[in-house]
């Protein structure tokens, strides 16, 4: 059997592989070449060496995008995380009815589109602000900023959730039993047995949540679209601006070396997280 999988392997996977060479690795590269170039359409591409790669760090939309999605990814990991551990911890207790019913019922935002979920919550907070008086999401920033965390913190929670609980689960009983054999509290109990042990979940979901955080572009896009002046524009939403909101040949190159800037930006921070938490990691 095994040397009849190696032998046919190379044709289940060359379906596989010619799909993610044409999907992705091809327009990686034309990408990363376009990038260097003055175009409309990749046919009439001239290059122009790093001049667009210049003006990305003089443009102040993409600096003033890129401090506004920090601040937004740092906050939303935290919250996400957070309260997504609480809640796995309560529902993983042996007393608690109904844990099931309510995992699905806290997993099912995860279940809903991005752009639905923008303009759902977009429906929501305009109308709760129009009734306390405030101005719109539209011309609030603080409002938009807090909107966005409030929607990915809404969406994510569940199904970071879900990772956790399985995380608790595995951690062995012996440990839980030998620390309060031992006299050590539920505090101690928590902090110096479960979460080291549950650092791989840690690890997977501080990642995601990294990532989906400055990735972020449908529900920016549905909620604020970057109003007022471009205060709640993300990265991605505003190299999509660069890139098909402004006519000109300049813009079109611009936005495609934002978006290789924005690529190396996540690749990098995402490996420093992923680099940190796993190091904490124990051996079980």
């Amino acid at each position: 059997m095994e040397k009849a999988i190696k032998r046919y392997a190379p044709i289940f996977v060359l379906p596989t592989f010619l799909a993610f060479t044409i999907g992705f690795i091809v327009p990686f590269f034309q990408g990363l070449y376009l990038s260097f170039c003055q175009f409309t359409t990749a046919k009439n591409a001239k290059f122009i060496g790093f001049d667009n790669y210049i003006r990305v760090f003089q443009d102040e939309t993409f600096l003033d995008s890129f401090g506004f999605t920090v601040m937004f990814a740092i906050v939303s990991i935290l919250s996400i995380n957070i309260i997504a551990f609480a809640l796995a911890m309560i529902l993983t207790r042996d007393n608690l009815k109904g844990t099931n019913v309510f995992r699905t019922v806290f997993f099912m935002p995860n279940l809903i589109g991005g752009i639905v979920l923008g303009y759902i919550w977009q429906i929501l907070l305009n109308c709760v602000l129009s009734i306390v008086g405030e101005p719109l999401l539209a011309l609030n920033s603080t409002a938009g900023y807090w909107g966005m965390i409030i929607l990915m913190c809404w969406q994510q929670i569940g199904y970071m959730m879900i990772i956790y609980i399985a995380g608790i689960q595995n951690v062995p009983e012996a440990l839980v039993e030998a620390a309060a054999i031992d006299g050590a509290t539920s505090w101690q109990t928590l902090t110096k047995v479960k979460l080291p042990m549950v650092m791989p979940s840690i690890t997977i979901c501080v990642f995601l949540t990294l990532t989906n955080s400055f990735k972020l572009f449908d529900q920016n896009l549905a909620l604020t679209a970057g109003e007022p002046r471009h205060a709640t524009e993300m990265l991605a939403l505003n190299i999509y601006n660069t890139f098909y909101a402004r006519a000109g040949a300049q813009w079109k190159g611009l936005g495609q070396a934002k978006a290789v800037v924005f690529c190396i930006l996540v690749i990098v921070i995402s490996l420093i997280q992923f680099r940190a938490t796993h190091s904490k990691e124990v051996q079980q």
